[in-house]
């Protein structure tokens, strides 16, 4: 009986013992904010990227705000073993991506879904490798990317509306200058808008193709030219500078407004190109100037090429993929397995979800077996093109026993422009694969022309 009434004592204290802790942790200020399994060992997500600084001796930049953040399971994210996975685990929960910068400092990002990592894009390129292995796999899988693509684009109706407008290319006044003439247009589209640029056109004899020429027939080559997100637009001296060169070597050239930049925001307002209407327009625009241009006279429809660099480099890729009129393609320090562009007028629509999933290179991939040069440099995303997306290209176009028509420039010290060596890449492909003539090359013969002469409709002063 004694031994009972001991345990029962017993389990009475134990009680006792429970209910006054349990009375501590409600009543004590200190365990308002204790880390416990109940409160999920929560603590401020700012605190612990604080303690995380001190603890691996890095520094964080921020493109977030992490203000009144709270992460749960906090301390329990975090590997003393690797920076890395620590900040990936805390930035998880809330849609971060942490950025390595070099010398131990960390930029945390919000999710970008246009842009991954290098080594991302190399998974990518090795999962694709994995989907065709000769010319007959890769011709099904060419056919139903550009399918897809157009579909998801939703272009054809579109197109369908514009041609059958027959709104013709309105042209201005001819300016000539050393060895060549401007001359600034305006096309009436669809929807009531207009795409306004300029054609820079070769002065003198014509660049006619040595296998047309015993026939009589033939023209100048053609080279359209989408832009990217340049200072200026389509009125930059280096833009200028090329498209002028390329004309006083041969080739005629086309140049135009992107979707609310330019002449285009006069009509739809800057904040249009912040749109996916902006990735639809800028693809429909390129294929009429395309569909107007083929109807001169002086222009080689064998020798039709599309060229441009940035973002001007993602429409080349679009371009050369839906519009097989192209024989020739140049995109310039815009092409990567892991950027697919940042701008709506790039990415607006999803079309790198096509065929399960895709990227920029895949898609400059289908202009194989025709002649192509990428250019790239060490200061942007096209960093790793020599071992990444150049190897890449060269397989596909190894299906057709065509690798010498896939070429790649690579200026490994320079950074995102169109400078000099860009130019200079993009002369010497033209002057290979369309016989433009060398010995007019001189870009100090180009006169570079204000905006107000380039524009179709002057600003009025």
């Amino acid at each position: 009986m004694e031994q009972k009434e001991y345990i029962r004592e017993k389990r009475n204290v134990r009680m006792r013992v429970k209910l006054l802790g349990a009375a501590f942790f409600i009543l004590s200020p200190l365990a308002v904010n204790a880390q416990s399994y109940e409160t999920q060992f929560t603590r401020s997500l700012s605190d612990v990227f604080e303690d995380v600084q001190k603890q691996f001796g890095i520094r964080l930049k921020y493109n977030v705000d992490t203000t009144g953040l709270k992460l749960p399971y906090a301390d329990f994210r975090i590997r003393p073993y690797s920076v890395e996975e620590t900040l990936k685990n805390l930035c998880a929960p809330f849609d971060f991506v942490p950025w390595d910068q070099g010398k131990d400092v960390w930029k945390i990002k919000p999710y970008e879904y246009p842009r991954r990592k290098p080594e991302d894009g190399k998974k990518l390129i090795d999962y694709l490798n994995t989907l065709y292995n000769n010319k007959a796999q890769w011709e099904a899988r060419k056919d139903s990317l550009r399918r897809e693509v157009r579909q998801r684009l939703g272009i054809d109706p579109l197109l369908e509306q514009s041609r059958a407008q027959k709104s013709k290319m309105q042209l201005g006044k001819t300016r000539k200058h050393d060895g060549y003439s401007v001359q600034n247009f305006n096309l009436p589209t669809v929807n009531n808008h207009t795409i306004k640029g300029s054609i820079y056109t070769p002065q003198g004899k014509k660049n006619i193709a040595p296998s047309l020429s015993r026939e009589g027939r033939g023209g100048s080559p053609l080279i359209i030219c989408p832009i990217g997100h340049w200072n200026k637009g389509r009125y930059n001296e280096d833009l200028q500078r090329r498209l002028a060169s390329l004309a006083r070597m041969g080739a005629i050239c086309v140049t135009y407004d992107i979707w609310g930049w330019g002449e285009s925001e006069d009509e739809v307002g800057a904040e249009a190109h912040h749109t996916p209407e902006a990735h639809v327009m800028q693809t429909l625009h390129g294929i009429r100037i395309l569909d107007e241009m083929l109807k001169r006279k002086d222009v080689d429809k064998n020798r039709v090429a599309v060229n441009g660099g940035s973002g001007g480099g993602s429409q080349t890729v679009l371009l050369s993929l839906l519009d097989d009129r192209y024989t020739a393609a140049c995109p310039v320090v815009s092409m990567a397995a892991w950027f697919d562009g940042g701008c709506p007028c790039e990415s607006g629509i999803p079309i790198m979800l096509s065929g399960g999933g895709t990227c920029n290179p895949e898609l400059a991939a289908c202009f194989a077996p025709k002649p192509m040069m990428v250019v790239s440099d060490g200061g942007d995303w096209t960093e790793f093109t020599p071992v990444s997306e150049y190897p890449y290209l060269q397989r596909v176009y190894g299906f057709y026993g065509a690798q010498e028509n896939v070429k790649n420039v690579h200026l490994p010290s320079e950074r995102h422009d169109f400078g000099p060596n860009k130019r200079q890449a993009v002369y010497d492909f033209f002057i290979d694969v369309f016989g433009l003539d060398r010995s007019k090359l001189n870009e100090e013969k180009v006169t570079i022309e204000e905006e107000n002469t380039l524009r179709f409709s002057p600003k009025k002063k």
